[in-house]
């Protein structure tokens, strides 16, 4: 199905259209991310690929939406919002919380549609077998937000602002929900290449942890470890990027 370049989606963000591309890059956000955090990487992929950003709802413009705290829900909304995006090849790159969304996707769109992403970018995040009991949802607010100041996932100088913070709170305890309780059911495994992406020095899933995504295809798959923690991307952009370019060549 053709999509419009004046798409306005409320899931679906396009930054740098390019409708020569020959490979969709749909990006996943972390717990408490959004899409606007992918804005460099759809800048400065390949013009060979597209990249697509997914807006969860009650973040930025989507603030006054209701929350979805379940990996399933959004899968099922992603899942639908990606549909008329797949009149060409799909790959999907998540990151922490939205590695475990972007293999709840693929299995949809296989299952569903019979229909294969190009690839699966699983970065800093535990095979959805590897299973670990956290309940970071369940604590305050300051505990709540000394997680994820010890993450450095969100600029600190927002967390420090009352108003900001009283915004983006409930979005990071939803995610962060949906994350913790989020329970893989066995079935088949994908067909897909998935790359998994980790950093050494990672407290939310150790470098086994990641390995452990090769239970989950039938296809090609490699791990890269970076120097860094969970957001190791932030100082490996250009070799993250590369990676996934050279994988959809």
């Amino acid at each position: 199905m053709p999509v419009n370049a004046d798409d306005n989606s409320l899931w679906i963000r396009r930054y740098h259209p390019r409708p020569d591309a020959t490979v969709r890059l749909v990006c996943l956000p972390h717990a408490g991310g959004s899409a606007s955090f992918y804005f460099p990487v759809s800048r400065s992929m390949p013009d060979f690929a597209e990249v697509l950003c997914v807006q969860y709802p009650g973040r930025q413009d989507r603030r006054t939406e209701p929350l979805i705290d379940n990996i399933p829900g959004l899968a099922d909304k992603v899942y639908a919002a990606l549909l008329p995006w797949a009149d060409r090849p799909l790959a999907l790159f998540g990151h922490s919380m939205g590695a475990s969304l972007a293999f709840e996707v693929a299995r949809r769109f296989e299952q569903e549609k019979g229909i294969t992403m190009a690839a699966l970018f699983a970065s800093g995040r535990r095979a959805p077998s590897a299973h670990r009991h956290e309940t970071v949802h369940l604590r305050d607010d300051d505990g709540l937000i000394a997680e994820v100041k010890s993450l450095s996932g969100t600029d600190t100088q927002l967390l420090g602002d009352e108003e900001v913070l009283r915004m983006i709170l409930p979005s990071i305890r939803a995610d962060y929900r949906a994350a913790e309780t989020y329970a893989y059911e066995p079935g088949e495994p994908l067909r897909c290449p998935v790359l998994g992406l980790v950093g050494d020095d990672d407290p939310k899933v150790t470098v086994d942890e990641a390995a452990a995504w090769e239970r989950h295809t039938e296809g090609p798959f490699s791990l890269r470890v970076f120097p860094g923690g969970h957001f190791y991307l932030a100082q490996h952009q250009g070799e993250v990027i590369k990676a996934m370019a050279d994988t959809l060549r």
